[in-house]
């Protein structure tokens, strides 16, 4: 199943200030872009996971990259690397969403104690990591496991994410 995957992320800012006669515009945009073909190789991609994903009330729960997880066709998928890496946090929740260190945590891409909090709603989500060419290396059984958990009680929190990487 031949894999094709492009990333982008685009930023439009308009500034303005109003002088005596004129008002002085700056309008800045700008998109930052990657393609990946398929393969294993540097600029590679040949496995993605993307789900829908909840997790219960003061709860987290484990995504192992290496072996546990599936694609769409229903196969499993052990990530070898990953190239790109996006989550969402629902703006109906009503905790943050956390992403990072667990056992066994996948800690080429965040060190193993760092944790990235996605409140509800915010774009902040689009944290849109698109590794260089080679990608963060996953190391099945002890380097493989990226943490999600509800930061409170009271209510569940959604979120989307979507993992590329290659199996090689």
């Amino acid at each position: 199943m031949p894999v094709t995957s492009d990333f982008s992320i685009s930023a439009s800012v308009l500034q303005t200030k109003a002088n005596d006669l004129t008002t002085t515009a700056d309008q800045l945009t700008k998109v930052w872009s990657t393609h990946l073909d398929n393969g294993t190789a540097a600029g590679q991609a040949d496995k993605v996971f993307h789900d829908t994903r909840t997790v219960n009330a003061s709860s987290s729960e484990d995504l192992d990259l290496a072996a546990v997880l599936t694609d769409v066709f229903g196969a499993t998928i052990t990530f070898a690397r990953v190239k790109a890496l996006f989550i969402f946090a629902a703006p109906g929740n009503a905790n943050n969403v956390v992403i990072g260190a667990g056992t066994n945590p996948w800690a080429t891409w965040l060190n193993a104690t760092g944790t990235i909090t996605l409140r509800p709603g915010e774009a902040q989500a689009f944290f849109a990591n698109v590794a260089d060419a080679t990608g963060h290396v996953v190391t099945a059984a002890t380097g493989d496991i990226l943490k999600v958990a509800n930061s409170g009680a009271g209510t569940s929190v959604t979120y989307d994410v979507v993992i590329v990487g290659c199996s090689a």
